[in-house]
């Protein structure tokens, strides 16, 4: 049995606290060096409390200080803050494994560290692969990291593959790679209501217990987007080889097709504690506390193909991964700002999408030849989105 010391980046978030939850469950294999979060000071002094760890991040300033006096009876922990700590204790080399679950772009730069330093990182960050793509794969390559995915779809397809051969599936004999959707909240709402929709109805996801972020997007089916993005980066094939197929039932996390007509699924109760504990052990299996499947009480599985009309985000992600370079970034922090809005009572839920396209027609696509352009042309997307929700308020 091998025992793994763990980094959490963003502890305090769903997959954070889901990725702890799993290693309560297994003391003797897991423990924590360092856990990190973004303002969340009481919660995370807590968790310190109860796993101890030898640093604590808090990407504030502010929160930083009062973690600090909330652990003051803790001189054991080292607390540290800002986006150079958590690149710090995300490249430590006392930690082996690095959970990196930083929603958005934010997660970037620190992820990328524990991949540069070699590390096991588990990616929940779906737009730190979105945002840099084959600078981050090739970072991957070139420090030896492993790189394990942990939303659950790309888990899945992970699990449904040959281990030789995540990053050559045609050699694997597979044809397609079939990505599921939960379809959101508001898959059979008519499109006129998506107008008036509120933000506390945008995160209440049917199935799955989610940040406001991401619950957002995957009513806007933008998380699907994001994911396709990341599942022809992770598994190295193109969108035409990836068809999204609504599951309304959330139990079909995602499927590979192979040339003999096969398909493989992975199926599992909606909860994150599968493929963490995937992650966390592979390529051992782990108990993570997840509830037995019982197929009798769900009775039958249902699929649809996603309405593109009244959800164009799942298509202007595709077209942001075809235009290449510098696209899925600005993509996303367009997405970012837009989701910010909207939480924010500023913004249409119906016009996330519209502040997404005008923003990618408004900002010059470059070369994606370097991390510091893309965080360049994250920044400048960003005012670029600002002043589509200004101009669209007059």
């Amino acid at each position: 049995m091998i025992t793994r010391s763990i980094t959490v980046l963003g502890a305090t978030g769903s997959i954070g606290l889901s990725t702890l939850d799993v290693i309560r469950r297994h003391p003797e294999r897991f423990s924590v060096h360092a856990l990190t979060a973004g303002t969340r000071a009481p919660e995370l002094a807590a968790l310190c409390r109860e796993f101890r760890p030898r640093v604590a991040v808090m990407a504030d300033a502010r929160a930083a200080e009062e973690l600090a006096g909330l652990l003051a009876d803790c001189p054991d922990i080292d607390v540290l803050s800002g986006e150079q700590g958590l690149i710090d204790v995300a490249a430590d080399e006392q930690a082996d494994t690095v959970m990196a679950s930083i929603v958005g772009a934010a997660g970037l730069a620190p992820t990328l560290a524990a991949v540069r330093a070699g590390k096991r990182v588990l990616l929940a960050n779906k737009e730190a692969l979105v945002m840099s793509g084959q600078l981050f794969m090739d970072a991957v390559a070139e420090s030896g990291a492993e790189l394990l995915p942990i939303d659950s779809e790309h888990n899945a397809i992970f699990q449904c593959m040959p281990a030789d051969k995540v990053r050559d599936p045609q050699a694997a004999g597979i044809t397609r790679i079939l990505l599921t959707a939960s379809g959101g909240p508001f898959r059979t709402l008519p499109a006129e209501q998506l107008r008036s929709v509120t933000p506390a109805q945008a995160c209440a996801h049917p199935n799955w217990s989610m940040g406001q972020k991401i619950s957002v997007d995957s009513a806007t089916l933008m998380n699907k987007g994001l994911e396709l993005i990341e599942a022809c980066w992770l598994f190295n094939t193109s969108p035409d080889k990836v068809e999204v197929h609504v599951h309304p039932e959330s139990i079909i996390h995602s499927m590979v097709e192979y040339a003999d007509g096969s398909v493989l699924a992975q199926l599992g109760s909606p909860d994150m504690r599968t493929p963490i504990a995937n992650g966390l052990a592979w390529p051992e299996r782990i108990e993570a506390g997840v509830a037995p499947l019982d197929l009798f009480a769900i009775g039958r599985f249902h699929f649809e193909r996603p309405d593109l009309q009244r959800f164009p985000c799942l298509r202007l992600a595709a077209e942001a991964f075809a235009t290449g370079g510098t696209a899925p970034a600005v993509l996303n922090a367009a997405n970012e700002v837009a989701v910010a809005a909207f939480l924010e009572g500023g913004l249409c839920f119906a016009d996330i999408p519209v502040i997404i396209e005008r923003t990618l027609a408004a900002t010059e696509v470059v070369s994606a030849d370097s991390f510091d352009t893309i965080f360049r042309k994250d920044a400048e997307a960003r005012e670029r989105a600002m002043e589509q929700i200004r101009l669209l308020s007059v």
